[in-house]
Formats: C-alpha cells, structure tokens, sequence
C-alpha cells in the first residue's frame, strides 16, 4: 500500500518514511500542502496519508477539506499528525474530513495500529464499490451478451437523441436480426445458440466506435445507435457492421457456423426533428422487415423525410 507523509520538518518526514518503510509500506513524502493535495487528487495517488497539520502552502485540515470536496476518484484515508491536544482543535480537523488524528511525536506501534484500521476501512471501502458496480452492471447490462439491455440502451438512445438535437447533428439507429436464428436453436440446441449470440455481440461492439452504442434489444434483436452519423455515412458504417458478422464463421461447440444478419436503418438528420424513441425504433424495425423480405444478409435504409418512401439496398456477400 502506498502512503504519503506530508511534513515541512525534514526530519520528521525521514522519521516517518523509515517506520512505514519497515512495516511494508510504499512511501512518497511532500514539504508542503499543495504538493500533498496534487499527490493525492492525481490518478494513481496513494490511498493513504499522514497530513501535518502546519505545513506551508495549505495546512492539513485545507488539504482534507479540499480533497473530500472532490467526487471522483477513489476514497483516500487521511490521518492528521498535530501537536495539539485541545478537543476543539481535534474536532475541526475530523469536520475537515480527517479520519483520525495522531498526537506529535507518534508512537510507532500505535501509528502502525491506526495504519492498520485504515487498511480494514479501505478495503471494506473497495467491497462496497465492487459491489455497487455488479449491481450497477445487473441492472444496465444483459446477462447473455454483456452489452447494454433494453432498458439501457434505450436510454443510452433518448440522451444521444437530446444531444444530437443540441448540437444539430445527425443521428443513426439500426435494427439489426440474426437470420434464420429458429434453426440454429432447433439443430444444434440453445447452448450453441448462446455462443453464437456472445460472439455477434462481441463483433457488434467490436465493429462501432467507442462512443456510439448497441444493446440486446430482445431475443436475437440487437440495436446500433451511431451518434454523428449521417444518411451517406450510414451506408458506409452500416456496410461494415454486415461484413463484421459474415466475414467468418462463428465457432461454436457443434463446428463453424456461417450467420448472417438483417438490418433495418434510419436516420434523423433534420435538426427541427423532435420525438421519442418510439418512431426512430418504428422506422428502423419497418425497414427491418423490408430487408427480411428481400432475401435477408442485407440492410435497408428506411428515409425520415416520408412515411412511405424507403430505398433498399443489398449489400454483396462475402463468400
């Protein structure tokens, strides 16, 4: 674990750094306030400090003040080291954010004790922020797949429509079905078939960009929001998601299995449009359908300006 010391007294801070070092600590040590506050606020900052209350710059109540002001990053365990004795003084540095305090000059077995209480409350910390981040996962992520479930990537999809309205850029949606999924599950079983749908997801997401979005939308449905993206770009990105599925065989446990998907596609470009996600998702599962019906393994391009004008296009096979 490593621990910061921060002391203006040189050789205070030597004292210290020599009695963690020997009790397993990794030790970096500061002069002043300032510098323990960026030490600390920096990514891969120590998790632990012992603050001297007088240093120059900013004194080690400021610095916990400060640091617990900030929201990001992860817990910091601050004990401050002081001369004073006085209840009131140790209560205004608990207020400031301190954990503990410790009386100058420090009994080493009792800091190494105190050390240890902070080692117990950081890892019970870490627990607790795993935990929340499993059930965060549950409640956004599909269990199958790993990617965004219904939910989640509807709402990913209403926030990238807000934006996209903001900054008066285009928007894409697909509607993306594995063909003839019915007969993977009836040959080969629904295990083969869950193989096959982790490693379309896996060629989904690993086909768009970081920013943009896909989720199970239900069953062997998937939906793509592609932020940014507009009608002649979509033909591009849309092009690419169909080869990503059918460049090569999917290996599963009963051999290599060829997939190929159907995709319905829609664009918002009109920066006036407003709606919901329904009629985006309507115009997309539309042209899906379309696509379904001109033989599959193709996309088709549904256009926003009429409710009744779409141009399909079939892309080439890849053999």
């Amino acid at each position: 674990m490593r621990i910061l010391v921060a002391d203006d007294d040189a050789v205070s801070r030597r004292l210290m750094e020599k009695i963690l070092t020997r009790s397993g600590y990794e030790v970096m040590t500061v002069a002043d306030g300032r510098d323990a506050l960026d030490a600390l606020t920096h990514k891969d900052g120590p998790r632990m400090a012992l603050l001297d209350w007088m240093m120059p710059g900013i004194d080690g109540p400021e610095v916990c003040r400060q640091l617990r002001a900030r929201q990001e990053g992860s817990y910091v365990y601050l004990t401050l080291l002081t001369s004073r004795q006085d209840r009131t003084d140790v209560i205004q540095g608990l207020e400031a954010g301190a954990d503990d305090y410790l009386t100058k000059p420090c009994n080493s077995d009792e800091l190494k004790a105190r050390l240890r209480t902070g080692l117990r409350i950081l890892m019970l910390e870490d627990k607790l922020v795993e935990a929340r981040e499993e059930m965060r996962m549950r409640a956004t992520h599909d269990a199958l797949t790993g990617l965004l479930n219904r939910g989640a990537v509807l709402n990913f999809m209403k926030a990238e429509m807000a934006r996209c309205r903001r900054e008066r850029t285009p928007l894409s949606v697909l509607l993306c079905d594995v063909d003839h999924f019915k007969q993977v599950n009836d040959a080969h079983g629904h295990l083969v078939g869950d193989q096959v749908l982790r490693e379309l997801a896996h060629r989904l997401k690993e086909a768009i960009r970081p920013f943009d979005g896909v989720g199970r939308y239900g069953g062997e449905e998937f939906v793509v929001v592609l932020s940014g993206c507009g009608s002649e770009q979509l033909r591009h990105r849309s092009g690419h998601i169909l080869d990503a599925v059918r460049s090569k065989p999917i290996e599963t446990s009963a051999g290599p299995l060829h997939i190929t998907i159907s995709i319905g596609a829609f664009t918002m470009d009109s920066p006036e449009w407003s709606g919901d996600v329904e009629f985006p998702l309507g115009r997309a599962d539309s042209a899906l359908y379309r696509a379904k019906m001109n033989g599959r393994n193709c996309v088709h391009f549904a256009d926003h300006l009429s409710t009744n004008d779409s141009e399909h296009v079939s892309l080439p096979t890849v053999s």
